[in-house]
């Protein structure tokens, strides 16, 4: 891969994480802003940002990277194991948004960059990341939305993509152990180079720029109504699923602990405060039983013509 194009991914993945922060920032004014730069022994290191205790977020971690070694991680290489143990460079921006007001979903995105130099072939590089939503209480037209943005992400490239993408995010983001989903899904996609350097380039960035015009009014739809207790009791209680997928599961977070990253920066994914209960049990006429059976399936999202 050539130091230009190189160049141009990080410089889109550093303007990507300004614009994501100042974004954020404009919705809430009351949070505390906590920015470091990183460096790792093995090669290269950051930038995290971290914005909380606001009014409405709780937490919310912007981390930039990039990240160069002597041996692919075997987390970055799960659709090309003989690149295991390559030379490789590794670059991306990962934001997780946990809100304080219940009724603000959990997001997450990431897109994220990777090229390997094996031995004995040519270099290979790929694109990867995508965005999903992780909703306490439930809306049908806040999903409807976020599908909606999703697919206008991937449709300039090709109408077979969103709906690959959104089941490969609805397999991906699975808690086998609790049998059901993480959340209302999105996008995934990995090794991903089709059409070419700069096609490729181009659907990761249109990726990373529809994740604000897919969250922020859903975020301002929710971030006014009223909770109590119950509802964060509620929230706490499903954050505890989102930890097990993180530590568990998560390819980006074992990349990350494989590949010797800062730790802190990897594990501000993880929420505040969160919950476990043994066997809870819900009213199935409640909203919280309304999420498991209803949205934490997967389904069609999009309205039909």
């Amino acid at each position: 891969m050539d130091d230009k194009n190189l160049r141009r991914v990080t410089d889109f993945l550093k303007q990507l994480q300004s614009e994501i922060i100042a974004a954020l920032s404009s919705q809430d004014n009351q949070l505390t802003h906590r920015e470091d730069a990183w460096s790792r022994s093995e090669g290269g290191g950051g930038r995290t940002y971290l914005l909380e205790n606001g009014s409405y977020i709780e937490k919310a971690g912007i981390n930039y990277s990039d990240v160069h070694g002597a041996a692919l991680p075997q987390a970055a290489s799960v659709q090309r194991p003989e690149l295991t143990e390559s030379p490789f460079r590794a670059c991306g921006v990962s934001v997780v948004i946990h809100p304080k007001n219940p009724y603000i979903p959990t997001s997450h995105m990431n897109v994220r960059f990777f090229c390997a130099q094996p031995k004995d072939r040519a270099s290979s590089w790929w694109f990867g990341g995508g965005f999903d939503l992780t909703p306490y209480y439930a809306y049908e037209e806040d999903a409807i939305h976020w599908h909606q943005t999703a697919q206008s992400a991937c449709e300039p490239f090709g109408a077979e993509l969103y709906p690959k993408f959104k089941a490969l995010c609805d397999r991906y983001f699975f808690l086998p152990h609790r049998n059901e989903a993480r959340g209302i899904g999105g996008l995934f996609f990995d090794d991903f180079n089709q059409g070419g350097f700069d096609n490729a380039f181009q659907f990761m960035q249109s990726v990373g720029q529809h994740y604000m015009p897919a969250y922020l009014p859903i975020f301002e739809r929710r971030k006014h109504q009223s909770y109590g207790e119950e509802e964060l009791n509620f929230q706490q209680y499903r954050r505890g699923r989102y930890v097990e997928f993180n530590l568990l599961y998560d390819r980006g977070t074992l990349f990350g602990l494989q590949s010797k990253g800062r730790t802190e920066s990897i594990l501000m994914s993880l929420p505040p405060m969160v919950r476990w209960e043994y066997n809870r049990s819900f009213n199935p006429q409640s909203a919280e039983s309304d999420l498991v059976e209803n949205y934490l399936k997967p389904r069609d999202w999009l309205p039909v013509n």
